[in-house]
């Protein structure tokens, strides 16, 4: 009996040990062999319902889905604004689309063939802009006419490949019928095929697997050992990008802000100027939006620009948005309201025979960003047309601050200023109202917003703030001239004194009823050390705020850096 069950123990170790080489193998094998598994293409490219249509930017499969509508590709109107060209603007109460060329101004309404090129009309074979389920879509065709971009359209499923960046991209050419997969690894997914001698866009290159983008728009990896030698090829574009001429003078601009409250304080302005020099520009406060229609009051008058030509003054009438009966937003996030009031300032300008048009908006809510621009360029087109220029002020940029969009300014007006002010103000802990590191920060960052240096001025304050703080803590402030600013100090028993940090003088003392007073003075000193930015950036030029607050030493100051 043992010698029989012998051979059977040693048949069942050896089946056993074959079963294990056969796993083994198995193993083995299925690790090396590739996966023939295939991902749906819909699902790929995120496409769930009839109509969508995928979009790819170069190299990037977006999240955001356009649309086919008649067989014309259409792109949704966040994406073009974000990627393509922000030069289109979508006013949602009218469903109107509006472009601004550098001399013209293109609306499309949703649903209509026709459009508006300045006062004609013109007709698409197609439709240039379309709504559905309140999000707008523009044609692609109808983006491209005004955009550097080309782009394909592909079926199953829907998607469009767009090209918008031109220049030096890395190509390879597929030795062989090779697949695509989703990630780098054969057992990932396959995501499409590439016929041999199919060139395909290199966009990183690993060990094994190299990433790539497919002609019709799939993302994915493919190995090395498929792809032939990297080469580099050159995208261009025919289209040419429109030039935004502007008004700019062969010498700097040294500009100071007249307050005119009423009609009878322009009689005052040669008296105000008496000891004025080196001045070439002045810029009263003529102008206020009234309602959210965008019409304007206006202070205007024709002898105050007589007088002021007659002592060589160019006139720039400035509006502002400061009336408490106005909703800023309403007014420039509507187009018949921004028009309103572009074609009223233009009108009155004319009619008063004006040089330029200042625009002091303040406070412009984020939500009126777009708008705002938009409004910029808008009237940029009528100020151009009528040899106009076209100056607006901004506050120092801040990050709270970015959608005031420096470089869309720097690209459509003549004069971006930025006022080098406003540090500390009402409201606030006590502090320089401009101190020189403030002041540089303001004119370093429009640089680096792309503001061209020749269309920047640097606007500096004239005045000052005395800052009390109240026995129990209390802050509050007053603004003073240089002339008051000194008296005050000096009628206190107070010695100011020099602080580098600030680049201004600085004195503090306590008052009768044990409050403590701080001031950092404006005065001939600081005012050179702000305005040696102008000379050093090479900036446009200068402003104050505001005639009346400075004494008559500044002027020569204020001369010699704009000269």
């Amino acid at each position: 009996m043992k010698k029989k069950a012998v051979p059977v123990l040693l048949a069942v170790l050896i089946l056993i040990v074959i079963l294990g080489l056969i796993a083994v193998v198995s193993r083995v094998v299925e690790r090396y062999i590739p996966s023939n598994e295939w991902m749906d293409s819909s699902e790929y490219f995120g496409i769930q319902q009839e109509g969508q249509m995928a979009l790819i930017l170069q190299d990037q499969l977006l999240e955001q889905k356009g649309l086919l509508a008649d067989g014309v590709p259409y792109l949704n109107m966040d994406v073009v604004s974000e990627y393509l060209n922000d030069r289109f603007y979508w006013d949602s109460g009218q469903e109107l689309v509006i472009y601004t060329t550098p001399d013209s101004v293109i609306k499309a309404y949703a649903g209509a063939q026709e459009y508006m090129v300045a006062d004609s009309t013109q007709t698409a074979d197609y439709v240039p802009v379309r709504v559905q389920d309140g999000t707008a879509y523009i044609a692609a065709e109808f983006v491209k006419q005004y955009t550097a971009m080309d782009y394909e359209v592909f079926q199953d499923p829907d998607r469009i490949v767009i090209t918008y960046r031109y220049g030096e991209v890395t190509r390879a050419d597929a030795k062989r019928t090779t697949q695509v997969r989703e990630l780098g690894g054969i057992k990932s997914p396959i995501l499409t095929e590439v016929s041999g001698g199919e060139q395909v866009t290199v966009l990183m290159q690993m060990d094994d697997w190299s990433e790539v983008v497919t002609a019709d728009g799939y993302i994915g990896y493919v190995q090395n050992s498929s792809l032939g030698e990297t080469y580099t090829e050159t995208l261009t574009t025919d289209f040419v990008e429109p030039v935004y001429t502007s008004i700019h003078r062969d010498y700097k601009i040294n500009m100071v802000w007249h307050q005119v409250t009423s009609q009878e304080a322009n009689d005052n302005l040669l008296q105000d100027i008496a000891e004025m020099q080196g001045v070439n520009v002045i810029s009263p406060t003529w102008f206020s939006i009234t309602d959210n229609d965008g019409n304007i009051s206006s202070l205007a008058d024709s002898a105050y620009v007589e007088a002021a030509h007659g002592q060589g003054l160019e006139v720039w009438g400035l509006v502002d948005n400061f009336s408490t009966e106005i909703d800023t937003a309403a007014v420039l996030n509507n187009t018949a309201s921004r028009e309103r009031l572009a074609e009223q300032l233009v009108n009155a300008a004319l009619e008063y025979n004006l040089e330029g048009i200042n625009v002091d908006f303040e406070l412009i809510p984020e939500d009126a960003a777009d708008g705002y621009i938009q409004f910029l360029r808008e009237i940029s087109i009528r100020c151009r047309a009528n040899s106009l220029v076209l100056s607006v002020d901004n506050p120092v940029p801040m990050e709270f601050n970015t959608h005031y969009n420096l470089n869309a300014q720097g690209e459509v007006v003549d004069y971006v200023i930025i006022m080098g002010y406003d540090e500390h103000y009402v409201g606030s802990e006590p502090g320089s109202v401009a101190s020189i590191s403030f002041v540089t920060d303001g004119v370093t960052k429009a640089l680096e917003e792309g503001v061209p240096a020749e269309k920047t001025i640097l606007a500096v304050p004239f005045y000052t703030r005395l800052w009390q703080t109240d026995t129990s803590g209390n802050v509050t402030s007053e603004a003073y001239g240089m002339d008051a600013a000194q008296a005050v100090v000096n009628d206190n028993g107070a010695v100011a004194s020099w602080n580098e940090e600030t680049a201004q003088d600085y004195a503090e003392f306590t008052g009768a009823d044990g409050s403590f007073f701080q001031i950092w003075l404006e005065n001939e000193a600081s005012l050179e050390e702000k305005l040696k930015l102008v000379q050093q950036y090479e900036l446009g030029g200068a402003a104050a705020w505001k005639l009346g607050f400075e004494r008559a030493s500044v002027w020569a100051i204020m001369e010699e850096y704009t000269s």
